[in-house]
């Protein structure tokens, strides 16, 4: 029978290798061969499984779940990196599955951010210098390049992959095997080669408790922009002046209007 030492409360496996510069909090349990560097920060309560590498610079917070043979904080796959003190940092309660890579940042940012609440399927990866919000799910194999941006409560289906600077808004729905090649606005639903607006993301949206009403004026103000005869400039100042102001409003104006790769 394996013997499993404690330290203040600590769990680490006999044949785990944990850095004596590491910092981890109460109830962390480390599986067998698992690899913790040193300038490691690791909250109470998290579960590293069997064979995973946490390299320098990872921030893990309270409470998550990370299975077997997954790398957090390992250099960027990028060939300006010349070896900068960057990080990688995740919130709480996130779940990472089995696989998955989570790259740190580059001096451009100095940091890849995962929020709270997340949920990354089997081999996902996720690039230097990503941000990435609360509740967010990632289907298995989905693939983000550097410098995307995703809002809270996104989810990817399995698959997807997103190119390089790309910004995916909050609540968005992307379906399965799909590339985004250019931003995503919040709350809608996209498919297709090249991606197409389908419609909003209304099964996501009425779990998350938005009203009939705020539905219908996400709707409404997406129709405009993507299904009517005005050009979009034209559609966007239509929205402004018709619709009246909402934070649902102010929130896509604001994505399309600082959007630097284009809407798709």
């Amino acid at each position: 029978m394996t013997v499993w030492r404690s330290k203040i409360s600590l769990q680490i496996h006999p044949t785990a290798i944990v850095d004596s510069k590491a910092e981890m909090g109460k109830g962390v349990s480390i599986g067998p061969y698992s690899i913790i560097d040193s300038n490691v920060i690791i909250g109470n309560d998290t579960m590293i499984g069997n064979h995973v590498t946490i390299a320098q610079g990872s921030r893990i917070g309270a409470e998550c779940k990370i299975f077997h043979s997954v790398s957090i904080g390992e250099i960027p796959q990028d060939m300006k990196f010349a070896g900068e003190q960057t990080e990688a940092i995740i919130g709480d309660r996130t779940t990472i599955r089995e696989f998955v890579t989570v790259n740190r940042g580059t001096k451009v940012t100095g940091k890849t951010i995962i929020g709270s609440d997340c949920l990354f399927m089997a081999y996902v990866h996720i690039a230097h210098d990503c941000l990435i919000g609360d509740h967010v799910i990632m289907s298995n194999m989905t693939t983000l390049g550097g410098h995307v941006d995703i809002g809270d409560w996104v989810s990817l289906s399995g698959g997807v992959m997103v190119h390089q600077f790309c910004n995916i808004g909050e609540h968005a729905f992307i379906g399965a095997g799909y590339w985004a090649v250019q931003d995503v606005p919040p709350y809608i639903l996209v498919a297709g080669t090249p991606l197409r607006f389908k419609g909003i993301n209304s099964i996501g949206l009425k779990r998350r408790g938005f009203s009939i009403e705020e539905r219908k004026t996400i709707k409404d103000i997406y129709k405009l922009y993507f299904k009517s005869d005005v050009n979009r400039k034209g559609s966007l100042s239509k929205i402004k002046n018709d619709f009246p102001d909402s934070k649902y409003k102010t929130c896509i104006l604001d994505f399309i209007q600082s959007s630097e790769r284009g809407i798709i």
